[in-house]
């Protein structure tokens, strides 16, 4: 029983931590401030622009994402552990050495001609999408490889020997059967493209109306004492990510409940 009592104070140690520091924000709470940064222009220029590079980051990362996650789940190849390994490479490097190494790689021979024969990156749009899909692309597929370890391959074996296709086994078992996992996963990893900062300001800048994000927003406003400015972006920073954290609780929860 006591310990018990430890873990679950423990678990609401968690709670008052990190639960501090978001009603400390209240405290410069200032409501005229707060509508007025929300109806500025460049503000919700910000907004607009992270939601935008966050779903085309999000969208690009699941495009490889799904098929790599199958495939770590399912299959045994040569290289699977150097593949599986790597996927940590985001969270072991941090966000500013990886906006860094994307830097480097434009400054070499091979991404100074893809910068001047295709697209653009370094402050640019494409800049802020790359820094994003970099930064989430791992842990979009760690989450999704979880998703799909949770499905039976045993349906799909029973579909293969029915005569389904090793392609059609996945489309019409894997995926409707991990799909809420699946989607929690792409909602989590939406969520962190939003927030990301250190990669983004690196490669795409801080250009006001061109490469200002929310997260560098907020970094805009801190460094000119702003504090109002800034806890009013922080808290439509907050409704967002939370909202998608919910969003994906509920998500994963009903997979839980159905299994």
């Amino acid at each position: 029983m006591r310990f018990q009592r430890l873990t679950i104070l423990s678990a609401f140690a968690v709670l008052v931590i990190y639960g501090l520091l978001i009603a400390s924000l209240f405290y410069f709470f200032d409501g005229a401030t707060v509508l007025a940064a929300w109806s500025s222009r460049r503000v919700l220029f910000a907004i607009q622009l992270s939601l935008v590079a966050a779903t085309v980051a999000t969208g690009v990362a699941l495009l490889i994402a799904v098929p790599a996650a199958y495939a770590l789940s399912r299959f045994r190849f040569r290289g699977r552990q150097a593949v599986d390994a790597i996927l940590e490479f985001p969270i072991i490097v941090s966000p500013a050495a990886l906006g860094a190494i994307i830097l480097i790689f434009f400054s070499n021979p091979v991404g100074t001609w893809i910068q001047e024969n295709t697209i653009q990156f370094v402050f640019a749009f494409a800049g802020i999408v790359l820094a994003q899909f970099i930064s989430i692309l791992g842990v979009a597929v760690r989450f999704m490889k979880s998703a799909f370890d949770q499905v039976p391959v045993n349906y799909e074996t029973v579909a293969r020997s029915l005569g389904a296709s090793p392609a059609r086994a996945f489309r019409t078992i894997a995926v409707p059967l991990a799909r809420r996992g699946l989607l929690g996963a792409g909602v989590l990893s939406w969520a962190k493209a939003m927030g990301e900062f250190g990669a983004t300001i690196t490669v795409a800048g801080t250009m006001a109306m061109r490469t200002e994000t929310l997260p560098i927003g907020i970094y805009m406003h801190l460094s000119s004492a702003d504090i109002k400015g800034t806890v009013a972006l922080i808290l439509v920073l907050l409704a967002i990510g939370l909202g998608a954290l919910y969003a994906a609780k509920f998500l994963f929860r009903e997979r839980r409940a159905d299994t």
